[in-house]
């Protein structure tokens, strides 16, 4: 008989306390398993930015394109009802978080995450996609 693994070794990471986090957390997880042209991730951005939303979806679905060809593995991405986070997840948000005021840890943290040296295309997308939700008055705050 094998016992499961405790959820908290497998997800260790609490849901961000940020709003704006979660709307990039929950976007994430929609277009990594539906799809970059998915309709839930769509709606949220909408509800989210009004009329303004076609930059952050864009800027979404070009960062999450950039991650899935530059990996050199799987980013394990939890379902959208999980009330907890991968690693890889609350990488992500940090790196979100983190692109303007330490572009250094940004780096490695993305580094890490995909497994290359290599990070700069994949890092200006993230750039972008933490000054459009900026900009819009939406700021990624740290996770936690």
């Amino acid at each position: 008989m094998t016992l499961a693994a405790p959820a908290t070794t497998i997800l260790p990471h609490a849901l961000p306390g940020c709003t704006n986090a979660r709307i990039v957390l929950f976007a994430i997880r929609r277009m990594g398993a539906h799809g970059l042209h998915d309709a839930g991730a769509a709606n949220l951005l909408i509800n989210a930015f009004g009329q303004d939303f076609r930059r952050p979806l864009l800027l979404m679905r070009n960062l999450m394109a950039d991650l899935a060809t530059h990996a050199s593995g799987t980013i394990a991405i939890a379902p959208c009802c999980c009330a907890r986070m991968t690693p890889a997840e609350g990488a992500l948000l940090t790196i979100l978080a983190r692109i303007e005021t330490a572009p250094e840890t940004a780096r490695y943290l993305l580094s890490d995450l995909l497994g290359a040296r290599r990070v700069d295309g994949v890092l200006a997308s993230a750039v972008v996609v933490a000054t459009a939700f900026a900009d819009a008055g939406r700021p990624i705050g740290e996770r936690g």
